[in-house]
């Protein structure tokens, strides 16, 4: 059985049967004549130069996201300290509470401030006909066994914050919105203060997207000007 050569390693790209223009022949003894045989190899070049410019500019896509957590055009190094002054402060403000929540998703424990953030929303309900969806919600989505984006909370909280979900009234989620503040306070929040990004921003550093790398030798359609492949199937 033939095995694929493998053509281009950083693209991935490999000779296959099912994609003619990648697909490389066995030498043959009648070979087709050459005028034939120029729009395939012009439609190759083509595309080949088209995956290599690809890669190139997509090469610096992923560099940098897990680090700006926020403009610092649009917050400046005095409002960046003043968070630094309590985590409630960081909360209160939208700029705060963004760059936070971030920094959470690099943790992979962003759930704790969106259950926050609902219980927030949740007590600014106006009727009572509002509390019941919104309090399922919240206890589907954070509290109850296996949920989707279940929270860390004690056995008491939990059980005292589940009986009260059938006839939820302003206060039900208060025990488990302190206890999630309280964790992260204590926990995320000092680590937020010491991260690199917040640091940056107290700086008055623009944690700016790095510029694309190029690669030293690009290749282009006219490279391919006149050049034959004798490739062969090892």
């Amino acid at each position: 059985m033939e095995n694929p050569l493998l053509l281009f390693p950083q693209l991935n790209i490999s000779a296959s049967k099912d994609k003619s223009y990648y697909k490389v022949m066995k030498p043959t003894i009648k070979e087709e004549p050459h005028k034939a045989s120029k729009p395939g190899a012009k439609q190759k070049r083509n595309r080949l130069s088209l995956l290599l410019q690809k890669s190139e500019f997509h090469e610096g896509d992923h560099l940098g996201k897990p680090g700006n957590l926020t403009k610092a055009a649009s917050v400046s190094p005095e409002e960046a300290v003043k968070w630094g002054e309590s985590f409630d402060k960081l909360l209160s403000e939208k700029a705060g509470l963004d760059a936070f929540t971030k920094f959470l998703k690099t943790e992979f424990s962003e759930e704790n401030i969106e259950f926050w953030i609902a219980c927030e929303d949740y007590k600014k309900s106006k009727t009572a006909h509002e509390l019941l969806p919104k309090a399922k919600t919240i206890y589907e989505t954070f509290i109850q066994k296996d949920a989707p984006k279940e929270v860390n909370l004690d056995f008491q909280t939990k059980e005292v914050t589940s009986q009260n979900i059938e006839q939820p009234i302003i206060t039900t989620f208060d025990a488990a919105q302190n206890t999630v503040y309280r964790l992260m306070e204590q926990d995320s929040y000092p680590r937020f203060l010491r991260s690199d990004p917040y640091l940056n921003l107290v700086k008055g550093r623009n944690p700016s997207r790095p510029t694309l790398r190029r690669r030293s030798r690009s290749f282009t359609v006219n490279d391919f000007q006149g050049v034959r492949p004798a490739f062969t199937v090892w």
